[in-house]
Parts: structure tokens; C-alpha cells; sequence
């Protein structure tokens, strides 16, 4: 039976009424707290930051007076919202589509709707606090005591779990993270002792990511949201160090139900770094995958001029519609199938 078939819409109907109201408590959440809603272009030069996220490119290409590329379309709004606070917006937010050319799975789609917001003058412990507040108003707005996700209830109204990942590493793996810092052959060697199956061509994040996909992450947030918080400096992003570790960022994540929902950071605002940064994670793309992304010159110019200390976060809308609604696959909080 096609998706379109009166029958079949109506098993989704459920699912995207939650949805709705998802989305209606978010803008009033955020309206609530005086936020600037903004709307920046999908289309980008630089989509991507990060090595492994990689972005569909397209035909067009833009002329400007300093600047000639062909545009992608955005893996996040994250650098335009950025140039928007050095233009002096205190604190915003945007719920959008975004792209990435990559997982297409029970809780992937290459087209998704992140919510993002930003606060000047701030840092990455007040998003963590918006979180525990968003959260719980989206609960009570939607109508639901808990989010669901593999048979865990996960309750937003008690008192959260925040673990660093050090910690994590400790607790669920029996690594102690802060001496494989940087050691890639130490790493090896330690995940072997756990029986955790490594390759001869892994790099240290290959080796960190592994472990955190099969020791760490599906125990996180199984009975209340869990924040991971205090990422290696070699993951770091567009997050500052901490100052009080300078080896580990100021950038956590949010889970739920072993689900990863939020990425945030404590921004980094040093433009010399950031290009720096740029240039290692460019360099590393086109390594494993043949390709690099132009830098954005006017992030850069932005950040020279002055962005404040501030915070932001990313969260996925549809993976927390899954949470509120109950549903199983992200296709279901979906209004259309994935392409």
C-alpha cells in the first residue's frame, strides 16, 4: 500500500500530531524566554566543519565580491547563526532542514529538522540548563510524564545524569581515557585487553568512537536524560577548551535512551584557532575521503571582530518526536517518507 493511502497515513496521524505539538512548545519555549526565531540561507559555501559529516553539493554556484564557489546545501545553520550574534542578537534560535550525505537508517534520514539556539554572553552550562527546561516543557506541553526509546521510560523531571566522558570511559569500558590521550598505540593496546576488535589502520577518534558506540553510549540516559560532557580536545569542533582541563572541550551531548538527541558546545571565539581547526579537520577529509570544503573567510572575518562568549547547542526534532510519540523508526514522525 503506498504511504500516501488514507489507511496507511492513518497509522502515522498519532506520531505526527505529537510532532505538532513538539514543535509548538519549542517556539513558545523559546518565545517565552525572548529569543530572536531566525531563518538562514540552506544554501552555503561551507557546509561542514567537521571531518566525517559530509554535504550534497549542488549546480549553482555563487559570485561574490571576494568570494567564488560552487554552494552546498547546509549540514547545520551553526556558522550563519554565529555571524548573526557578532551582528549583535543576544541569543536566538532556528528550527530548519538541514542535509547529510550520509546514514540513511531506522534513525537517520539525509534530510532532518534541527532546532539550534545560541546565547551570548553565556556558555555551555546554561545550554545545559535550557535543556533540563526545554525538555520537561516539551513533556508538558505534549502531554507525556516520560520520552520512550527501546523499552526505557526516561523521566525529564527528576534530577538529570551528567557524567564526564572520562568518566564514562571508567565506568562503562574500564579505560582510563586520560592516559590514552594522544597515544594512539596505547589505545590499541588497551582495547585489545577489553576484547574490543580494532583494525591496523585506526586512528585514535576511530579507536574513541568505537568505544563509545559499543561500551558507552547504549547505556547512557536509559531511566533520565544523561549529559556526556567533556569531549578530548582532538574532538573538540568549534568548542573552547576548558579552563581548567585544557586537553578536554567544553562540548557535551545529550542521550536519551542510549540515543544521541543534542550536540553542544561552549564556542569557540579565537579566529586563528577556528582556522587552524579548519584546516586539520580539511586536511583529514581529504585523506579518507577525497574531498575538502572551502573555508568560510567570512566566519573568520566575523569572529576577528568579535564574537562574545556565548553557547550553543544542535537537536535532532525528529529523534525527540521518536521519544515523545513513542515510534520506533524516524520515518514514522515523518510527514513523507524518505526520499
Amino acid at each position: 500500500m503506498e504511504w500516501w493511502h488514507p489507511e496507511a497515513f492513518a497509522e502515522k496521524r498519532a506520531y505526527l500530531r505529537t510532532r505538532m505539538a513538539l514543535i509548538k512548545a519549542m517556539r513558545g519555549f523559546f518565545d517565552r524566554h525572548d529569543f530572536y526565531e531566525v531563518e538562514t540561507p540552506a544554501l552555503q559555501l561551507c557546509p561542514a566543519v567537521d571531518t566525517h559529516i559530509h554535504a550534497f553539493a549542488t549546480d549553482i554556484k555563487s559570485v561574490g565580491l571576494d568570494v567564488r564557489g560552487r554552494l552546498y546545501l547546509h549540514t547545520s545553520p551553526e556558522l550563519a547563526m554565529k555571524k548573526l550574534m557578532v551582528a549583535g542578537l543576544p541569543q536566538l534560535y532556528q528550527i530548519c532542514h538541514v542535509f547529510r550525505n550520509g546514514d540513511d537508517s531506522r534513525l537517520h534520514s539525509p534530510e532532518f529538522t534541527m532546532l539550534e539556539w545560541y546565547r551570548c554572553h553565556s556558555g555551555y552550562r546554561q545550554i545545559m540548563k535550557d535543556c533540563e527546561e526545554l525538555l520537561r516543557h516539551c513533556a508538558e506541553q505534549c502531554g507525556i510524564t516520560h520520552y520512550r526509546h527501546k523499552g526505557h521510560d526516561i523521566d525529564p523531571f527528576g534530577e538529570w545524569d551528567y557524567i564526564t566522558v572520562s568518566e564514562a570511559f571508567t565506568r562503562y569500558a574500564g579505560l582510563d581515557l586520560e592516559s590514552l590521550l594522544d597515544d594512539t598505540d596505547a589505545f590499541h593496546a588497551a582495547l585489545k585487553e577489553q576484547s574490543i576488535r580494532t583494525a591496523a589502520d585506526d586512528r585514535w577518534d576511530d579507536l574513541f568512537f568505537r568505544v563509545m558506540a559499543e561500551k558507552i553510549e547504549p547505556f547512557l540516559g536509559q531511566d533520565k536524560p544523561a549529559i556526556l560532557y567533556e569531549y578530548p580536545l582532538c574532538l573538540a569542533s568549534l568548542a573552547r577548551p576548558v579552563a581548567e582541563r585544557p586537553a578536554f572541550a567544553e562540548r557535551f551531548e545529550l542521550y536519551m535512551g542510549g540515543l544521541e538527541l543534542a550536540n553542544a558546545f561552549g564556542e569557540l571565539t579565537n579566529p586563528q584557532v577556528q582556522k587552524e581547526r579548519f584546516q586539520t579537520e580539511m586536511a583529514a577529509k581529504q585523506t579518507l575521503y577525497g574531498e575538502t570544503y572551502p573555508l568560510d573567510e567570512e566566519l573568520i572575518r566575523a569572529l576577528a571582530y568579535g564574537l562574545p562568549e556565548s553557547g550553543g547547542i544542535a537537536l535532532g526534532v525528529d529523534r525527540l518526536a521518536m521519544l515523545a510519540s513513542g515510534a520506533e523508526t524516524i520515518d514514522q514522525v515523518l510527514w513523507t517518507p524518505k526520499p
